[in-house]
């Protein structure tokens, strides 16, 4: 299987650029997943998996070792993601953390969290470099290649359809999507505005169980929240950490109303992996809501940024959703 083959040059990924969902026709939607950036180069009966940072990480994932196969054999550059997927079929990164540096993993560990290849452009085919012609192309010839197999899989596209793929992305639990020029060439390793990256923004009413102190010139008041949420059978869990968000005025006001509530032990039963010298607890009283990214597999929210506080609710909204209880 072409085992003269040169391998293609490692590249480094195109990124994408933070924004709202773009306005007007010429651009192309797909979702974005929750995982981990793959740039992968096949050539022969050879593969090679590396990370975004450029660590190869192709022992850590035997389940691609189709890829010659499904290529027949073809040089080739590829850009895509890898993820585990829920039950639901979603991309969980919690999930996928299993997998990250885990060299060679065992059996029982590829049937718990197996992982899955979403490949989403072509850079280099044969010896013809493609990464200047436009998106358009480039997806033409890499649905051509029929990259699809146990564990990989060639995502759709959904030309001049942001809007649409957007609301559907919501309703599904997906993380957000990524929207690309029709026109626009892969320029690798630079974070470019002809692609458009839109996480969709969640939030989480939460009770304040208690706080950590700052550090630097944070170190005489609150450095991190740390906050619950009741589940079904009204027991309550510690949901996370949330420093991100608290200005010099909210640490303060928070400060004035959680002093009165200071008691000696953690209010929740499920605290052991939090609890530390340096917490103080209160009251689950004082409720706030957080925006964040998603809910961890151990029911932990992912990248909470503090709000504000709720005066008009009771310690009771804070809930953890179904799903999350679920996972």
């Amino acid at each position: 299987m072409g085992a003269g083959l040169a391998m293609p040059p490692a590249i480094d990924p195109m990124l994408a650029t933070p924004g709202p969902v773009p306005a007007g026709a010429g651009w192309a939607a797909e979702a974005k997943h929750d995982g981990m950036r793959a740039a992968i180069t096949c050539a022969g009966g050879r593969w090679r998996v590396r990370s975004r940072n450029g660590r190869d990480v192709t022992s850590s994932y035997p389940e691609l070792s189709v890829l010659p196969e499904l290529l027949g054999g073809r040089r080739a550059a590829l850009d895509g993601e890898l993820v585990v997927l829920n039950e639901a079929g979603v991309s969980d990164f919690s999930l996928l953390q299993q997998r990250i540096g885990v060299r060679d993993p065992g059996s029982s560990l590829l049937r718990a969290a197996p992982a899955t290849l979403y490949v989403f452009d072509l850079l280099i085919l044969d010896q013809q470099d493609v990464m200047a012609a436009p998106y358009t192309e480039r997806r033409a010839m890499l649905e051509d290649l029929e990259v699809r197999g146990p564990g990989i899989d060639t995502p759709p596209f959904f030309p001049d359809a942001a809007a649409d793929l957007y609301a559907a992305a919501q309703e599904h639990g997906l993380e957000g999507i990524v929207c690309k020029r029709l026109t626009s060439p892969y320029t690798p390793g630079q974070r470019a505005r002809t692609w458009v990256k839109t996480v969709i923004p969640h939030e989480a009413d939460v009770v304040v169980c208690g706080w950590v102190p700052g550090r630097g010139q944070l170190r005489d008041t609150i450095g991190a929240l740390l906050v619950g949420a009741y589940d079904r059978a009204g027991r309550l869990h510690l949901v996370g950490r949330v420093g991100s968000g608290l200005s010099g005025a909210s640490r303060q006001q928070l400060q004035q109303q959680l002093a009165p509530l200071r008691r000696s032990n953690p209010p929740t039963g499920h605290a052991e992996s939090l609890a530390m010298a340096e917490t103080t607890w209160v009251d689950p009283q004082v409720v706030a809501r957080v925006a964040y990214r998603s809910w961890t597999s151990d029911t932990q929210l992912r990248h909470p940024v503090y709000r504000g506080v709720l005066d008009d609710r009771d310690a009771s909204a804070a809930r953890m959703p179904i799903t999350a209880e679920q996972q």
